[in-house]
């Protein structure tokens, strides 16, 4: 499953530059698929939709950081454990109970964000 950033965020940032896929940005910053992947131009994600990964997206959240179900991997692939979960001092980036996906899948969309790797 995707981590989520709760509403118990200080939005100090620690976060940010911890995630391999890019997938935290600060509240009310816009954020595209291509940011931090080789994502580029017209591409069909994993879960079959098709975007335009160059095309700015809407923030998820207007107050806090927030996490990018989409781009998040939980950091397989990379890290044993979620780093944004490992340096948030107050705990507050916690796994999403409504976007559920196994450690297949999660490998999967890392390998689709970063062939190279």
């Amino acid at each position: 499953m995707a981590i989520i950033i709760t509403d118990e965020c200080i939005n100090c940032g620690a976060c940010e530059p911890e995630c391999p896929n890019t997938a935290i940005y600060e509240g009310a910053d816009d954020w595209r698929y291509k940011d931090g992947t080789s994502l580029e131009g017209t591409v069909v994600l994993t879960n079959g939709s098709e975007v335009d990964a160059d095309e700015a997206q809407e923030p998820v959240s207007d107050e806090i950081y927030y996490i990018v179900p989409d781009k998040c991997t939980e950091c397989k692939g990379f890290h044993d454990e979620p780093q944004c979960a490992a340096v948030c001092p107050v705990d507050c980036c916690v796994p999403d109970e409504d976007v559920v996906e196994t450690e297949e899948e999660l490998l999967a969309k890392q390998k689709f964000m970063h062939p190279e790797g």
